[in-house]
């Protein structure tokens, strides 16, 4: 638990979900504190990618919107609101993908990862906006390069950037609606060796292709499953697809904290397999959060080894414990992963056992049961 100096207040922030004790990792950063140090208009504030919710925290008493695609920071934001006896039924939450409120007085923006998902937003941002709107993004100094800097001239108006402040800087933009073409809300590509389509929305994970570890992952999938499975942390949805494909008998769970991610998993059964989408679930979610326990015939997964900037391993060991929890006795836990990443490790530890199901130079398949 750590403590931060915001608007005059002392708040206690929390990560989301709960890093390890000797976790050296912080709920906000100097960009968070950067921006709160500006001078605001009156007026609704809209807040874009707040992970953890130190903006929307220290713009406590104002009118927020607190605009995110992951779960996890929805969930991390009311969290520290809770934390800080603030009352979170003031705070608008909305997905990316829903429409924004018209004319705000202010928008934040921390910068995401992903510059596509920057770009979603700022066409967003196109449709609501004003010239007296106050456009300002923020970032590390190492992560706002000159083609952060264009997506905003480009897309809203002229920007400028600030000095460096502990590392971190502030893009400010004014709205001028330059002329902008129109583009497809999704990126569509073909799946290798299949007549599938692939959509995916901005921020979902390998946006314009297949990604190696799933490419090597689907070449071994379990078949012939008869019982629910679990695509954890599905993305685009391809491994569920194909394991709608190879299991026939089987009912397939789509998981994931992003909101498109899930939008891409279903529109991606949608159009490949529309005759399978009655045995199909979609949901956005905490891992497992919620989930019976006892009942998946099989979870298969490729586990993240990051959380936004931030690498760490606690993602990964929560979808192996919540996989696990939620495995009849019996069924199988089926990861792809990196080998240096020694999943083979945990998996033993949880699990007591272990199966190299295949490998490359690369990558490691790997195999575990649920035994009484």
């Amino acid at each position: 638990m750590s403590q931060l100096e915001l608007t005059n207040r002392t708040l206690t922030l929390q990560r989301f979900p709960p890093m390890r004790e000797e976790s050296p990792l912080q709920a906000w950063d100097s960009a968070d504190e950067y921006l709160l140090q500006q001078e605001l208009p009156e007026g609704p504030v809209l807040v874009f990618n707040d992970s953890f919710g130190a903006l929307t925290c220290g713009l406590n008493g104002r009118e927020v919107w607190h605009v995110s695609d992951s779960l996890l920071s929805e969930q991390a934001a009311k969290q520290n609101l809770r934390l800080n006896e603030m009352d979170e039924d003031q705070v608008h939450f909305i997905d990316s993908l829903a429409p924004l409120p018209a004319a705000p007085a202010v928008v934040l923006i921390k910068i995401p990862k992903a510059l596509a998902l920057l770009e979603h937003q700022l066409r967003a941002l196109r449709k609501v906006v004003t010239p007296d709107t106050l456009i300002l993004g923020a970032a590390k100094a190492k992560d706002i390069h000159n083609s952060t800097q264009q997506l905003f001239d480009r897309i809203l108006g002229e920007s400028k950037t600030s000095l460096a402040w502990k590392k971190s800087r502030l893009i400010y933009c004014t709205y001028s609606a330059p002329k902008l073409p129109e583009v497809s809300e999704t990126t569509v590509w073909p799946l290798d060796d299949s007549s599938y389509q692939i959509h995916n929305h901005a921020n979902v994970f390998s946006r314009g292709s297949l990604d190696v570890g799933a490419r090597f992952f689907m070449q071994h999938l379990p078949s012939d499953i008869e019982g629910e499975i679990l695509d954890l942390g599905c993305g685009n949805g391809v491994i569920g697809l194909l394991a709608l494909e190879q299991n026939p008998q089987a009912d397939v769970l789509f998981y994931d904290e992003s909101y498109m991610a899930v939008a891409s998993s279903k529109l991606n059964v949608e159009v490949n397999r529309p005759q399978d989408l009655a045995r199909c679930q979609f949901r956005v979610n905490n891992v497992l959060s919620g989930f019976p326990s006892d009942r998946l015939h099989a979870v298969l997964c490729n586990p993240p080894f990051h959380q936004q900037h931030a690498v760490t391993d606690h993602l990964a060991w929560q979808m192996l414990r919540d996989a696990k929890r939620c495995l009849q006795y019996g069924g199988e836990l089926r990861i792809v992963g990196n080998r240096h990443l020694g999943y083979h490790v945990k998996m033993k530890k949880l699990f007591g056992n272990c199966e190299l199901v295949a490998s490359n130079a690369k990558f490691v398949v790997l195999r575990s049961v649920k035994l009484r």
